[in-house]
């Protein structure tokens, strides 16, 4: 592999708090769900998995709408 190449994923992963192997298999499995999504619009597919990290409720959507058309 291109030593630069190494570089830049070293330091993309040390950014990240990953070793460059987990950033490599998350990439990998990304593939699959790339795949699955490509039947999607892109802009579509692009928004998947973006509030992965930020679990919502019922009430926390019920909220929103209560103080978004208050």
């Amino acid at each position: 592999m291109d030593e630069g190449l190494v570089r830049k994923a070293k330091a993309q992963a040390a950014q990240r708090g990953k070793s460059v192997s987990g950033m490599f298999s998350e990439i990998v499995h990304s593939l699959d769900t790339e795949k699955a999504n490509s039947r999607l619009p892109p802009i579509t597919s692009s928004l998947m998995g973006a509030m992965k990290n930020h679990p919502l409720s019922e009430e926390d959507y019920k909220k929103h709408l209560r103080e978004k058309h208050a």
